[in-house]
């Protein structure tokens, strides 16, 4: 790192001034300990398929989150930063009364959940295995959000 520096970079400051929102704001502590909760659920059942072999990793899953009014709303707060929060691929929240057979039971209330092994080709920047690797020729092996961190405006994130 460029300037003055501590011994370890896990010892600087990167922002100055963050604090904790207060009680009932929309994103507070209780929301978020809601979304841990999820993803602790989503662990396990990841776990679970890496031991039968349908998955190698986390980044191999596509998530289907089929979860009550409550829970199906703060989890669509995140959007497409689901999926890096629950650290997969792809992660999607479908209403719980369309949860099939097959959809697994959590302990997090009104949650059912679905892991399947993604189809798509591994970006070879960020691991992610997306739709669109392959598709920009000027970058034929990663992804068009790695293309865009490289080479536009990049991403911007606003949660995870």
């Amino acid at each position: 790192l460029p300037g003055e520096r501590n011994e370890s970079v896990m010892l600087n400051t990167w922002y100055a001034g963050l604090s904790e929102l207060p009680e009932g704001t929309e994103l507070d502590r209780a929301y978020w300990d809601r979304v841990m909760a999820v993803k602790a659920a989503v662990n396990k059942e990841l776990e679970n398929q890496r031991t039968a072999k349908v998955i190698g990793g986390n980044l191999q899953a596509e998530v289907t989150l089929f979860a009550e009014e409550g829970l199906s709303a703060d989890l669509s707060k995140l959007g497409d930063e689901l999926r890096f929060v629950l650290i997969t691929s792809a992660a999607s929240v479908v209403p719980f009364a369309q949860a099939p057979a097959e959809a697994v039971a959590t302990e997090v209330e009104g949650l059912k959940l679905q892991v399947v092994k993604s189809g798509h080709v591994k970006c070879g920047r960020c691991w992610h295995f997306r739709a669109d690797v392959g598709s920009h020729p000027e970058h034929p092996e990663i992804c068009g959000r790695c293309v865009d961190n490289l080479t536009g405006s990049g991403e911007v994130r606003h949660y995870a």
